[in-house]
């Protein structure tokens, strides 16, 4: 019954977005507006994402979770209230974004939130383009509390020059934002709480200032998290070269780059979600296959016993491992 599945996207405009989803990776974003997040794969509450492929199409993932829960997910662990347990989107930042925080898991409740860990990794930069994670060396507390006042508060951020390639992890607690130019695949913790700590007094899509969470980001950044370093990985192998990005309690992710021709088999009866980042994949188990382009996702149930890639041209992929 369950095949590997590919979802409609969920476009989200935002004061920081703009059009390159479109450009780069063919999706039919709605007209005159700039578009700052596609949501690939979802099961927030008003926005499940609707099957595109196969003999499911048109029934959501809500109703997947509803009804194959353990077969979606094996070993993996559901969010709150059997919710699939990851959220994964392309973010297109043509302005720079919030600076922000999502509050970790002992804070999360007491704060009316949810914990939110996540990662970045860089599909496409401009020159110059750069992220702001974690605080400067040295830079404590009171400091902080100053600079937000008198609106200085992003001279606290260390940030760092990337290129497409380039990957960051973010634990809940460290302080981020997105700059300018930059188009991200984000693989992420179910949830959407984000407290923003600076906004560049810049107004939101209905013409009034973006509403600031300052006690909240207060109460949730880690203080002592300075510096963080771009993951410093290496590829390894031959045809198909793998590079791992992240090892978290909540997901593993790699990105791989395959060779024309090139095959791979998945990790048997485990969850798991493909993002092809450049090129095209064939995915194959049981009687669906998929054809993947650049920006596509497909997500493989842990009941699926043996599912085989196969790259249609020179490509890279995020694999993605729920835990």
């Amino acid at each position: 019954m369950l095949y590997p599945f590919t979802f409609q996207p969920i476009f989200k405009e935002r004061v920081w977005g703009g059009r390159e989803i479109e450009r780069l990776y063919g999706k039919p974003l709605p007209p005159n507006a700039p578009i700052g997040e596609s949501w690939e794969i979802s099961d927030r509450p008003g926005d499940a994402s609707v099957i595109a492929n196969g003999p499911l199409a048109g029934k959501n993932l809500r109703w997947l979770m509803d009804n194959y829960a353990t077969e979606i997910l094996g070993g993996a662990k559901s969010a709150t209230g059997n919710r699939f347990p990851l959220l994964c989107k392309i973010l297109d930042a043509r302005e720079k974004l919030s600076l922000q925080v999502h509050p970790p898991a002992n804070q999360a409740a007491k704060l009316g939130g949810e914990p939110k860990t996540e990662m970045w990794f860089i599909a496409d930069a401009m020159p110059g383009a750069e992220l702001y994670a974690g605080l400067k060396r040295g830079v404590a507390r009171v400091q902080f509390e100053k600079k937000i006042r008198d609106g200085s508060v992003a001279e606290c951020f260390h940030r760092l020059p990337v290129k497409a390639g380039d990957s960051m992890f973010l634990p809940s607690g460290r302080v981020h934002a997105i700059g300018a130019g930059l188009v991200i695949f984000e693989i992420q913790q179910n949830s959407d709480t984000t407290y923003r700590v600076f906004d560049w007094n810049r107004v939101g899509l209905d013409g009034k200032p973006r509403e600031l969470h300052v006690a909240e980001s207060l109460a949730s950044i880690d203080f002592g998290d300075f510096e963080p370093a771009l993951v410093q990985s290496r590829f390894t192998g031959g045809e198909v070269k793998s590079r791992p990005l992240a090892t978290d309690p909540l997901f593993n992710v790699e990105v791989l780059e395959a060779k024309t021709g090139a095959g791979l088999n998945l990790k048997p009866r485990t969850l798991q979600i493909v993002a092809v980042v450049r090129g095209q994949l064939e995915i194959k188990s049981g009687l669906v296959p998929v054809t993947l382009g650049a920006g596509g996702f497909c997500l493989v149930p842990a009941a699926l016993e043996q599912t085989e890639i196969s790259a249609k041209s020179d490509a890279a992929l995020l694999r993605v491992e729920a835990n």
